[in-house]
């Protein structure tokens, strides 16, 4: 045995002098992430073996790159309480990996064990937030930072190393069924969110992620997967470079000017080029052109579906590699990258330029000096993590309609209704990616309105009806329970949650076909053609509004759905979305005014699946376009989110009403200036929002574009001043050449609560 021996030499030089010690099967293996983790191990009762396909892993490659999924826990994995690791066995577990792999390999290189945590970690006794969509309402991103500090914590104390995050998908597409992992349709917003969830997990200096509380972060997906074509999982993006830089890749770069250590490439293609195989976007964008030196990390066996392009799995991870690909995940086309060498399709100066970055990130977390984590305690399930996701989910809730201020609830309601397929039924309000609960985990919006409810009302509850099941059996007990109610509260919308049993697809995506007796009508794999709720949920919303008891609607959604056939039906509409094992509680909050509802659309939410694409900033026509048969605008407009209160926009006022593109470009800027007052009787938190309209710059711009935000609470009848900043990133653009820089154009600055309702100031930009 060659053993590494630890070194205080500088660390280019100690990746140069591990590099010149590696064979070329060692190399390949240090670029391999192939094995499912939980098939590294067999409990056995309270002890846990490493099994021989884990064993025959690490002597393939003289060790491994990565390991994914150790505490990965979910009805794809088959992983529970009886067969998992809990939070306090992790650490034990983890170790034992570790070590294996390094007293059994010539080198004794560690391996970076990965973790998935799009919405908390997906694990047995992981904290598990309000999904993406939830998070991008609370428009946070400072809520958002600590949330991801902690979960980077607990996962640390585990002994994993790398959390896969979703933060770059925008959605444009609410067909596709893994919008709920997406912040917005906007890249602003987007980007914020994405930003802090480098901060947060990763801390302000990514070359030092040693310690206890760090976490390497890897953005997915990269990119532009929300515009996939119909919606479908892995389509193809029909966008062009200027697309794709102004509303695509702006989370992306946001995630690596923060320092991200890690990407992961996106299934689908633009315009006929794999992600994948994109050198352009892998190597020529992120790495030559943001200065990226981190890793990029294949998603699950999509190197193999190069294979089309290739015609054998020696050229698919030749194509990968060369454009940028630096770790594969589940694959076999990497496990060939010694026979790609020995083929001349790939030069061996590639694989090291690969193992390096990969080798980088492993020095960066500390991994050789210190590759074990303390088994004395887990940092997961704390009180103060629980406080935090509370926090988020009551942030998250958007109040949509409130006719006749049916909410907040009646001070002492007799008795009150709550009906629905979500209305208790906890990993419905989960989301995809969400892993088995222990029993007595989470509040449904059920068990929320009854801990919460003035001591002697009567809650009664009725099922009603599935997510898709046709049944309309239990629609008669519904009605009976919303008769002689004083309200009836109707908990409809999605699910995302797998079953055991389930049929999934190799990379984890559930398989449904149509007319499935699934109730999953969301998640990895479930795109849908219609966005109306599925089911007879219509048809319940109808008959209990019939009997004339007052209905709150209130949405547990993984998606915009259309929501034009109920919204008339309802007194006040609150959406959700998935609100995490905390969102009963902070439903109910808002429900009862305890909380006051703060959240705004981070999406638009369409009329109908046939008015797609409903997203806000759409490009500007030179003339009207309309539908016949039904408005052109969103039923909910992007940013909108009512109140228990109301709030006034004044002074719109600019420091200067013209600045010329020379002095954007030499980095001066225009201040803007609003008064926002909460003219209404309770006080509230409102999210003041900056848009610009721009023309006569010489390319087509949008109808809105976001350019900054402001949330501010207010007592009432107090007046604020709000300020944000319009300089050269703000107000540039990729031009005619494909330059972004500030041209000459006539702005439109328009400041308000919403997308629709703003008040504007003229700004012109001068040559």
């Amino acid at each position: 045995m060659e053993k590494y021996k630890q070194s205080s030499a500088p660390l280019e030089e100690r990746i140069a002098d591990l590099l010149e010690r590696m064979t070329i099967a060692e190399k390949v293996g240090q670029l391999n992430q192939r094995m499912y983790g939980w098939d590294a191990y067999v409990r056995q009762g309270e002890h846990f073996e490493l099994t021989d396909a884990f064993k025959d892993e690490v002597a393939r490659g003289g060790g491994m790159g990565a390991l994914y999924g150790l505490f990965r826990s979910d009805p794809w994995s088959g992983v529970n309480y009886t067969n998992g690791f809990t939070a306090k066995e992790s650490a034990k577990a983890s170790n034992e990996v570790q070590r294996y792999v390094l007293e059994h390999t010539r080198l004794g290189i560690p391996v970076l064990l990965t973790e998935e945590c799009p919405h908390g970690h997906q694990a047995l006794d992981g904290t598990l937030l309000p999904v993406n969509l939830g998070a991008g309402a609370t428009w946070n991103p400072e809520l958002m930072k600590q949330a991801y500090g902690m979960m980077a914590a607990e996962i640390r104390s585990r002994g994993a190393h790398i959390g896969l995050v979703s933060a770059l998908d925008m959605l444009q597409e609410p067909r596709w069924g893994r919008s709920e992992e997406c912040f917005s349709e906007d890249p602003y917003l987007a980007s914020q969110f994405a930003e802090a969830a480098v901060r947060g997990m990763q801390g302000d200096d990514p070359q030092h992620l040693a310690g206890t509380d760090k976490l390497a972060v890897v953005l997915k997906h990269l990119c532009a997967q929300g515009a996939a074509q119909g919606g479908r999982n892995a389509g193809p993006a029909a966008i062009g470079q200027r697309e794709l830089r102004e509303i695509h890749l702006p989370a992306a770069r946001a995630g690596a000017l923060a320092g991200a250590a890690g990407f992961m490439a996106a299934y689908n293609e633009i315009d006929g080029v794999p992600c994948h195989a994109n050198p352009d976007l892998l190597t020529g964008i992120l790495r030559e052109e943001w200065g990226f030196d981190g890793i990029v990390m294949a998603d699950g066996q999509a190197v193999d579906r190069l294979l089309t392009l290739t015609g054998s799995y020696e050229a698919a991870a030749a194509l990968a590699l060369k454009s940028g690909v630096d770790l594969s995940l589940w694959d076999t086309a990497f496990s060939t990258l010694e026979e790609a060498v020995k083929q001349g399709l790939v030069k061996e100066a590639d694989l090291d330029r690969a193992v390096a970055r990969v080798l980088r990130l492993k020095f960066r977390l500390g991994l050789f000096d210190q590759p074990y984590v303390s088994e004395s305690g887990s940092a997961a399930r704390r009180p103060e993590y629980q406080a935090v996701n509370l926090q988020i989910a009551r942030e998250s809730l958007v109040l949509l309609k409130n006719e006749a201020s049916l909410l907040p609830l009646a001070s002492s309601p007799r008795r009150i209704a709550v009906i629905g397929p979500n209305a208790d039924r906890l990993y419905n309000q989960l989301g995809d990616y969400t892993s088995v609960q222990p029993e007595g985990s989470g509040t449904t919006v059920l068990q929320g309105i009854r801990s919460l409810a003035p001591q002697g009302t009567e809650i009664v509850h009725a099922l009603g009806c599935g997510i898709r099941d046709l049944s309309t059996s239990g629609i008669a007990e519904a009605v009976e329970a919303a008769k002689g109610a004083d309200v009836a509260v109707l908990v409809l919308g999605g699910s995302s949650a797998r079953q055991f049993g389930g049929d999934f697809d190799s990379n984890g995506a559930a398989i449904l076909s149509e007319g499935s007796p699934s109730e999953m009508d969301c998640g990895e794999g479930v795109d849908l053609a219609d966005l109306s709720l599925g089911g007879v949920q219509r048809e319940l919303a109808a008959a209990v509004a019939a009997t004339g008891t007052p209905v709150v609607a209130v949405i547990i959604q993984g998606r915009p759905h259309a929501l034009t056939d109920i919204e008339e039906l309802c007194g006040a509409i609150l959406c959700a979305w998935y609100p995490g094992t905390e969102g009963g509680r902070a439903v109910a909050e808002v429900l009862f005014g305890q909380e006051q509802p703060s959240g705004k659309l981070p999406v638009s939410l369409p009329r109908s699946s046939a008015q797609l694409p409903v997203y806000y900033n759409q490009k500007t026509p030179s003339r009207p376009r309309v539908y016949v048969d039904m408005p052109s605008a969103a039923l909910y407009p992007f940013g909108f989110g009512l109140s228990y209160t109301d709030f006034a926009y004044t002074n719109l006022s600019l420091s200067r009403t013209a600045i010329s593109a020379g002095e954007l470009e030499g980095d001066e800027a225009v201040t803007v200036r609003v008064e926002v007052q909460n003219t209404g009787a309770v006080i509230g938190t409102e999210t003041a929002q900056l848009y610009i309209q721009a023309t006569e710059s010489g390319i087509t711009r949008r109808f809105a574009e976001l350019k900054g935000f402001a949330k501010v609470t207010l007592e009432p009848g107090e007046r604020r001043t709000v300020e944000f900043t319009l300089g050269r990133e703000e107000l540039g653009i990729w031009n005619r050449e494909m330059n972004f820089k500030a041209e000459p154009c006539k702005v439109s600055v328009q400041v308000g609560g919403n997308s629709r309702d703003t008040i504007s100031v003229e700004l012109n930009v001068t040559a």
